[in-house]
């Protein structure tokens, strides 16, 4: 059984009260048991993201097991303190609390991202000028991508190694 991923990439536009409309097929991918609960947080590299409950669940399980560590206390509290559990009203909007929009820079176009196990929220400029650089290749993507397909063949080699 295969398990939802999001992808695709759409723009949104914020109204008055910072909220935008959420893509029905990413709605439908935040729905579990039958409730459409998210949470919205400061993603890396100057992005929001969100994340549906069970995946949050499991993030903050991880963490539970680091809280301790005294050189993550900083990331910790960042984390935990901009964590904003949310829903979508009846038409599908979001709403982004105004210190995290200031946060990342957000103005009125927003690019919504599908990434695997969570949905990115950029500003507009911001994510064409990385996907500039990409396709330019200031970033090579198929450096990117060589990297990314070396983190699965390193994965499978130790539970290969496991198994043995």
């Amino acid at each position: 059984m295969s398990q939802h991923y999001f992808n695709g990439s759409h723009i949104a536009k914020l109204d008055q009260k910072n909220r935008f409309v959420l893509p029905i097929q990413m709605r439908h991918g935040l729905i579990e048991d039958g409730e459409l609960q998210c949470t919205l947080a400061l993603g890396q590299n100057g992005s929001l993201v969100i994340y549906k409950r069970s995946e949050i669940e499991t993030i903050v399980e991880r963490f539970r097991k680091k809280q301790h560590s005294p050189h993550l206390q900083k990331f910790f509290t960042l984390f935990f303190s901009t964590l904003h559990k949310t829903t979508c009203d009846s038409i599908g909007r979001i709403s982004i609390p105004p210190m995290l929009k200031g946060a990342i820079g957000l103005k009125q176009e927003i690019v919504v991202a599908g990434v695997l196990n969570k949905i990115e929220l950029w500003p507009k400029e911001i994510y064409e000028e990385n996907l500039r650089l990409v396709l330019s290749g200031e970033n090579s993507i198929a450096s990117l991508a060589q990297d990314a397909f070396q983190l699965l063949d390193e994965e499978d080699r130790v539970k290969e190694e496991v198994l043995v």
